[in-house]
């Protein structure tokens, strides 16, 4: 008998079997809407960040619909359902896990290079600062300007494997899930908050204070994590108000 190589299975991939397995089994009809995710998660003895990881790969795979100001609720799901239904990648990581990851990682990255950071590598971040602001202003998510915001930051530190780690995270914002909770929590107020955020981060590297550069990195991510964790009853409401 030919073996197959057995994986470790990220939990919110075993919370979202759990949930498409129930409505595969009528737990819930299609048109109904789930449970809330503080109930699911008490339900199931897992965070709600699991929960709502969970939810959005079962958004990509078509078995639910988030319904923004009002829940989430239970799709057909895509064509051919059962054993070859259509399944988010199983190696993408949770968004909400990247976000704890990048904390732990970046807010070291930015305490090296308050210390490490050349006139060129901070004239770079505020470079990038300057194209998120304009982006902003023309309603455009500025999500290349935030990029180059956080590379020039791990430039600064000249450390090759940290650059290759940090480059590595970014890539994987660019899985479905990620672009998903992007679609549903990134407003133009968020982007606005974030923005002050990197406006601290970039001081406090300006003024060589490593401490103080950690801890604005500590709190440009907790911050992005609460952002991504709003109720679904209340994300984009603010976008509609005041999108151009």
């Amino acid at each position: 008998m030919a073996l197959k190589i057995v994986e470790t299975q990220r939990l919110y991939r075993q919370i979202a079997d759990q949930l498409r397995a129930a409505i595969q089994a009528g737990e819930w009809q299609v048109g109904e809407r789930l449970p809330a995710e503080r109930d699911l998660a008490k339900q199931l003895g897992v965070s709600r960040p699991s929960v709502r990881e969970a939810l959005i790969a079962l958004e990509v795979e078509a078995f639910v619909e988030v319904r923004t100001g009002s829940g989430v609720y239970v799709r057909k799901g895509p064509a051919g359902t059962g054993a070859h239904s259509v399944h988010a990648p199983t190696t993408e990581w949770g968004p909400l896990e990247l976000i704890r990851a990048r904390r732990v990682l970046e807010g070291e990255v930015a305490a090296i290079a308050a210390t490490s950071a050349k006139r060129k590598n901070i004239s770079e971040m505020g470079l990038a600062l300057e194209s998120m602001v304009d982006d902003a202003g023309k309603g455009i998510l500025p999500l290349q300007g935030d990029r180059d915001f956080h590379s020039a930051i791990v430039q600064a530190t000249g450390n090759s494997v940290l650059i290759d780690t940090v480059q590595r995270f970014w890539d994987a914002r660019r899985g479905p899930m990620f672009e998903r909770m992007i679609d549903h929590f990134e407003t133009p107020e968020s982007w606005g908050m974030a923005i002050d955020e990197h406006h601290k981060v970039l001081a406090a590297i300006r003024a060589h204070d490593s401490t103080l550069a950690r801890t604005a990195m500590h709190e440009h991510m907790d911050r992005s994590h609460t952002r991504f964790n709003v109720s679904w009853r209340k994300t984009k409401r603010t976008q509609e108000t005041t999108s151009p």
